[in-house]
């Protein structure tokens, strides 16, 4: 019913996230307010780590991808758990070197790293930066020769491989911003490039591509597609590359039609193919990396909110005006990203109506979905919006001077705050 195992419907017939009840936490922590369970976000860790263990004997490292949603009590959580991270901004940087996040195991990602940002990352110790053009090569050796030290550093290829999602969540394919194209030659020149810097030390290479991906073919054409460049690399310098990051991408279900692989079979068939393809090709088996983000956060979370208004159009439509919006959840205007939307209150009456959940910014776009099923509801009741655990909370804004909401952690149904409600002091205080 749900699209996720950490949703349910308790007796009073309201919807629970982590045992705790979405209307007991709108009235505690008013509303908008992301909401998510510990336990799913530590599971789903969990099972990756452990499908490392499983497929790859133990040599590899789950990097959470952070800017799925980035904030000091994933970091602690990431921690505790035994993973790496990857942060993509000098600000997710900064954010988990401030609870003691180990430096060693950040990979910090970006296609236009500014010199601030990297020398952060050398002055910190980060363990991999992967580099993902000629420039900021050049720029990273000379900052660590600047600084007296040798950088570990990946970089980042397009393989070339359609990952049959979104146009603007495919990052794999030639016409990309990101990473070296291995079709032109560009890819195997900057890695004799970097091979050649002396305050760099190439660890391995690095693709994604894209994002919400169902299919397991894709991930597993990369990997051969990739092994197929360390042969040539070996062949043409005489360096075999010790490590292989396989990026993240893993689809979730927003619906009731999305049909996600589980993780565990992605990471079987995945290394099926490394491990084949090093022994045809003579390499050693790298040490494998993957980064998964949405994954491991985005249905373990979701957002409450309150009805403000119920406006029937004749004819038309119904709109459900929500006290959020595109502020905090912009995906829907950026994508047309569905989700499964549910009367918190009415959770266990059937959906009668057919409605258009629209927010209060001042813009016609400002809609979380159009034409879904949803309790008949009225003014007081709280909507709750599925799957909003990954990039919501980390691309929200400010638009018409409207403060972000919290964050909220349940563990077996207790709650607690991980980021507190802005205040409108907190969105003028920049202001000179």
């Amino acid at each position: 019913m749900f699209v996720s195992d950490c949703i349910s419907i308790n007796e009073k017939g309201h919807l629970t996230i982590g045992s705790a009840d979405t209307v007991e936490l709108a009235k505690e922590f008013g509303t908008p307010v992301y909401v998510f369970d510990e336990n799913e976000i530590r599971n789903n860790l969990r099972a990756f780590r452990g499908s490392i263990e499983e497929n790859y004997g133990g040599r590899g490292l789950v990097c959470y991808a952070s800017k799925a949603f980035s904030c000091k009590e994933i970091y602690r959580i990431c921690k505790q758990e035994n993973v790496g991270i990857d942060v993509v901004s000098g600000g997710e940087l900064y954010t988990a070197l401030s609870v003691g996040f180990p430096a060693e195991n950040i990979v910090f990602h970006g296609n236009n790293k500014t010199p601030d940002e990297l020398r952060m990352a050398v002055e910190n110790g980060v363990g991999r930066i992967v580099v993902d053009n000629l420039t900021e090569l050049e720029r990273l050796n000379a900052i660590a020769c600047e600084a007296g030290k040798t950088v570990g550093i990946m970089m980042r290829i397009k393989p070339g491989v359609d990952a049959h999602t979104h146009d603007f969540i495919k990052t794999g394919q030639i016409d990309s911003k990101f990473g070296f194209a291995l079709e032109t030659g560009e890819a195997l020149s900057a890695v004799k490039a970097a091979l050649g810097m002396p305050s760099l030390k190439l660890r391995g290479l690095h693709c994604h591509i894209g994002s919400q991906i169902f299919d397991i073919s894709p991930f597993e054409l990369a990997a051969q597609v990739m092994l197929g460049l360390y042969k040539q690399i070996k062949d043409e310098t005489g360096t075999e590359l010790e490590e292989l990051n396989l990026g993240g991408g893993f689809g979730i279900r927003y619906v009731d039609g999305d049909t996600p692989v589980p993780y565990g079979e992605y990471m079987k068939s995945v290394s099926a193919v490394v491990r084949a393809e090093t022994e045809k090709l003579g390499l050693k088996m790298p040490f494998i990396l993957i980064e998964p983000g949405r994954s491991v956060v985005g249905a373990a979370g979701l957002t409450l909110y309150t009805v403000g208004a119920v406006k029937n159009i004749p004819d038309i439509r119904t709109f459900v005006s929500v006290d959020g919006g595109m502020a905090d959840n912009p995906r829907y205007a950026l994508y047309k990203a569905d989700y499964q939307v549910i009367c918190a209150n009415k959770a266990n009456e059937a959906k009668d109506m057919t409605v258009t959940v629209a927010g209060k910014c001042c813009e016609s776009g400002d809609l979380i979905q159009e034409n879904t099923k949803l309790q008949t509801v009225e003014a007081g009741d709280i909507l709750a919006v599925l799957s909003t655990g990954a990039y919501n909370y980390s691309m929200a804004s400010n638009y018409n001077r409207i403060p972000k909401p919290p964050v909220v952690m349940v563990n077996n149904g207790e709650a607690r705050i991980a980021v507190r409600r802005e205040t409108y002091e907190d969105v003028a205080s920049c202001d000179v």
